[in-house]
């Protein structure tokens, strides 16, 4: 059987076991097109979609569909932070079904209920875990695969290698992608003789001429290697790995004691971490996409393989070569 032919592939409907990550505020329609087009399976993130690159939802999502009729999916953050916005998931949910979206990657909370109404029309959800206790909980909500995020990985990292993370979930009986620390066609190879049945990349398609992130934050990608990340409390009160900027040093990465008092609390953390979530979302957009000052470029180990720009297909037509040679 060929290496291309993976559960995950064939749950995706994809040609290549490669997804681009959902990734706020880099997840802009053209890359994630790009990275579909080329047989990988590209990810639409909502809050990108519409705060950071102003499109009502349904109309981004057709915008992606005006690129490319190849399959898309769609990362549905389902963390009860407000009523409100789970109202507002759920809507884009059902839009993204109505306009033919089958394959989801569900972060945080309880995913049984978009497990429920993706079933219904045959759909796959793949949920984000970082070790057992909530891989366990997400099999049980019904979803059909894991996404395993692993301690190399960007944004918010699990604590885990990717072979002692594989070792901790890979028995539930489910498909599991790696997320972390893949960059180049050898390395995802590496996942797949692992048993991994397809990788997450973030950090590589941000590097890309697609990706709508600034040219300042793509070349210190290509600059940076893995002893340029760190871990930093001070975006959302839980550590997210970051490229080393000045200005991160300059600020420091540990939340404040006042912070880290109320984060803790019972009835204290919901109104922290909302706080936390809302000041994140104009901080990174800011930083990103070319509008700010605060360098708070997230980033994974996986820098470390990224020595240039490449357009997002050939990333895919790259790893879909090697994984078509000799393992």
């Amino acid at each position: 059987m060929s290496r291309l032919d993976t559960p995950f592939t064939r749950d995706a409907g994809v040609s290549v076991p490669v997804i681009c990550g959902p990734m706020y505020p880099c997840s802009n329609p053209e890359l994630v097109a790009a990275v579909s087009q080329a047989g990988g399976l590209g990810v639409l993130q909502p809050v990108s979609l519409t705060y950071v690159f102003g499109f009502e939802f349904r109309e981004g999502v057709q915008r992606i569909r005006e690129l490319t009729d190849r399959p898309i999916g769609m990362n549905c953050l389902i963390e009860a932070s407000s009523q409100r916005y789970l109202e507002r998931m759920e809507r884009w949910l059902d839009i993204a079904l109505e306009e033919g979206v089958r394959f989801f990657v569900t972060s945080l909370g309880k995913p049984d209920w978009v497990v429920q109404r993706v079933h219904a029309v045959g759909g796959h959800v793949y949920h984000d875990v970082t070790e057992r206790k909530w891989a366990q909980k997400a099999v049980d909500g019904g979803v059909d695969g894991l996404i395993a995020v692993n301690r190399r990985a960007g944004g918010h990292p699990g604590p885990l290698d990717p072979a002692a993370l594989l070792d901790a979930v890979g028995d539930l009986g489910l498909p599991v992608v790696a997320a972390g620390g893949v960059a180049t066609p050898d390395q995802v190879s590496e996942m797949l003789a692992l048993g991994y049945a397809g990788v997450q990349m973030g950090t590589r398609f941000i590097a890309t001429p697609e990706c709508a992130a600034s040219e300042d934050y793509k070349q210190a990608i290509v600059e940076a290697d893995a002893d340029d990340i760190v871990w930093t409390e001070r975006i959302t009160g839980v550590p997210v790995a970051v490229l080393d900027t000045p200005f991160v040093r300059a600020v420091g990465t540990r939340a404040g004691p006042l912070a880290r008092l109320l984060l803790r609390g019972r009835k204290t953390r919901h109104w922290m971490r909302s706080w936390y979530a809302l000041r994140s979302l104009a901080r990174l957009k800011r930083s990103s996409i070319g509008r700010g000052r605060d360098d708070y470029w997230q980033a994974g180990r996986s820098v470390d393989g990224i020595d240039a720009l490449l357009p997002a297909g050939e990333v895919v037509r790259r790893c879909a070569e090697r994984l078509d040679g000799p393992a």
